[in-house]
């Protein structure tokens, strides 16, 4: 992941490092690879610590659960979005067309994860993510109804993963159309 070490301090607090943050990441993307061939319920934290190559303790100091372990690895990419966003796009907005653009760009360079998780039945922790997201980083700063935020986030992903799942086989700017229409957003500017 591409992220900033500083927003992360600032968000993870101040025992944020960049050891912590690889170890944490490399126990997440193992429990990923590892759901590739088993399901998600017979995955143990042996055979976690063992693809990630750390030890038992080291997992259990940075979580409880191998769900903790994903929530982890979900947060960290919608962090990694938020100061991608920041630089590219800036905050002015996040209900236009180029936003929902560079978000499905964004998640993009995840599909594997995300569609690892949705084939794991795991839909709902992407959607606790996303909601988490809509109330602690865009209510503060557009407020809108929290069914509203909910009801967006959720169109969000559910479009994003069946693009996915079709193969991206309807061009990015044809998706956002869509979601332009569906939910009211001015088309995107020439």
């Amino acid at each position: 992941m591409k992220c900033e070490l500083s927003l992360m301090k600032h968000i993870l607090g101040k025992n944020f490092t960049k050891r912590n943050r690889f170890t944490r990441q490399c126990i997440g993307e193992a429990l990923i690879a590892l759901m590739k061939d088993k399901s998600y319920e017979e995955i143990t934290i042996s055979d976690i610590v063992k693809k990630a190559g750390v030890s038992r303790m080291t997992f259990y100091h940075y979580f409880q659960s191998k769900t903790d372990a994903v929530n982890n690895y979900l947060h960290e990419i919608i962090e990694c979005y938020l100061e991608e966003c920041s630089r590219s796009l800036g905050i002015d907005s996040f209900y236009d067309a180029a936003h929902v653009r560079h978000a499905f760009l964004f998640f993009d360079q995840y599909s594997d994860f995300f569609l690892t998780l949705a084939e794991a039945s795991l839909h709902s922790l992407m959607l606790n993510a996303i909601n988490d997201y809509m109330i602690r980083f865009v209510d503060p700063v557009y407020p809108r109804s929290h069914y509203e935020l909910y009801y967006y986030g959720g169109a969000l992903l559910n479009v994003f993963l069946k693009w996915e799942e079709e193969e991206k086989s309807e061009p990015i700017d044809a998706i956002v159309a869509v979601i332009c229409r569906c939910c009211d957003i001015p088309p995107q500017k020439s």
